[in-house]
């Protein structure tokens, strides 16, 4: 690794320029990548602020000197993330910040890590970096053929998510050797899985389904994994004969359609506002008992314009299913009477005489907006039943804004207050997690009775 750190010195005559954009000098605390800790976002302020390589080198060489292992690898993960917002200069810094890490005694090599790293070095056009990297990596698992096909699996995620098609083209092409060469299933499995994903993910799967054709060439049956990735491959480019003959095939096969593919399917249809095949989707999950989840009413309710263009407006949106379902028409009345219908608010409910608690965690905007308007729906119908008992706390679960794309500032949390306020409803921010409402329970069932 030590002929990379000559080409590591970062474009110091570009960054005076940017550092007068107004857009790159916002707080590090609204980057949206990884959920830094503070000491990362002190780190990161003052990288974007040095003037010089010189400068740069200490500051990074004095934070991992100083920093847990955790903080540090957050730190370059964030540098690393797609997702970040950070002044685009800072990128530039992620290869000398790794070569610092790996000098530390806690290092233990990555691929993964070494594959978001050289993503970000292809997305930069630093391609004399990222051979150096790949040579040395290969080199190191040149007789280890599980790592090195993990390792090029890894590359071809980072590349998707960097959507950097040359060098993912380049990747598949090293692996098409790699395959030719093993006589390893494990390898040839693991092998095509990444491609037919990767290739999927890519926008090609026409080409996967070739892929698919080959392993069977090669005598490996595909999985499930493999079927699904081709019905969400034809999905997002809205070819819905493609994806459904995929579908039929999958369960010709054997391979039932499970909540997994199909919440691809809804979101497919939702990517293309095809609310009205949602719909019929919606009831034949129903028909075969397919249970609905978290992500079943995020793709649904990503897809209700009316909604969320409602919930645009925290001072306007109804305040419960009966207003909301005045304010809809059309399809996405049908597509809220099917949610509200299944079970899904019991899963992410907790109720007995100790605390009622609801989370959550894991839903979107309009979903943490459908559930916590069928939730006081719910909570009027059990306090007027004997059956069920008066829980001591109510504890209302929204999170803090640790993972939003701007930290610290949660949708939900400020759709949540906002209910509150506008319906008197009596809960308040627990002093102990600023992620949670809080409320007696005889009070809350007072409140709703």
């Amino acid at each position: 690794m030590g002929s990379l750190h000559p080409r590591i010195t970062p474009p110091w005559n570009h960054c005076a320029r940017r550092l007068h954009n107004p857009e790159l000098q916002r707080p590090l605390c609204q980057f949206p990548a990884a959920s830094l800790s503070k000491q990362g976002q002190r780190f990161l302020t003052s990288l974007a602020v040095s003037r010089d390589s010189k400068t740069a080198n200490h500051l990074i060489s004095k934070f991992v000197a100083t920093s847990p292992r955790f903080i540090a690898l957050n730190a370059l993960s964030h540098l690393l993330s797609p997702h970040s917002t950070h002044p685009r200069h800072l990128s530039s810094l992620a290869l000398p910040l790794y070569l610092r890490i790996t000098e530390e005694p806690w290092f233990k090599w990555n691929p993964k890590l070494v594959a978001e790293l050289m993503a970000s070095l292809v997305k930069q056009g630093k391609h004399e970096e990222t051979e150096a990297l790949m040579s040395e990596t290969v080199a190191k698992l040149e007789f280890r053929e599980r790592e090195l096909v993990v390792f090029y699996g890894n590359l071809i995620d980072s590349y998707c998510k960097h959507d950097l098609k040359g060098g993912f083209d380049e990747i598949c092409g090293r692996l098409d050797g790699l395959l030719r060469d093993t006589s390893s299933v494990y390898v040839k499995r693991h092998g095509y899985k990444s491609m037919v994903s990767g290739l999927c993910e890519m926008g090609k799967p026409r080409a996967a389904e070739n892929r698919v054709g080959e392993m069977r060439v090669g005598g490996l049956e595909p999985t499930g994994f493999e079927f699904r990735c081709l019905v969400y491959g034809y999905g997002r480019l809205g070819l819905f004969e493609e994806m459904d003959r995929s579908l039929k095939q999958m369960e010709s096969e054997g391979f039932e359609v499970d909540t997994v593919s199909s919440n691809m399917i809804l979101s497919s249809y939702g990517a293309h506002n095809e609310l009205s095949r949602m719909v019929l989707w919606l009831k034949k999950m129903k028909d075969l008992s397919i249970p609905f989840s978290i992500r079943t009413y995020n793709s649904v309710l990503n897809a209700c314009s009316t909604i969320m263009s409602l919930l645009q407006d925290f001072n306007e949106f109804p305040v419960s299913i009966a207003e909301l379902m005045g304010a809809l028409n059309g399809d996405e009345v049908l597509l809220v009477k099917e949610l509200v219908a299944s079970s899904v608010l019991n899963e992410v409910m907790e109720w007995n005489s100790r605390e009622l608690k609801l989370d959550l965690h894991g839903m979107h905007l309009g979903s943490a907006y459908l559930i916590m308007l069928q939730w006081m729906e719910e909570m009027r119908f059990r306090f007027t039943d004997a059956d069920y008992a008066i829980p001591a706390e109510v504890t209302l679960v929204c999170g803090s804004g640790k993972h939003s794309s701007v930290r610290g500032v949660s949708p939900v949390k400020a759709m949540v207050k906002k209910m509150v306020i506008r319906t008197n409803f009596p809960l308040r921010i627990d002093r102990n997690n600023i992620g949670c409402f809080v409320g007696k329970g005889h009070v809350v069932k007072n409140w709703l009775c």
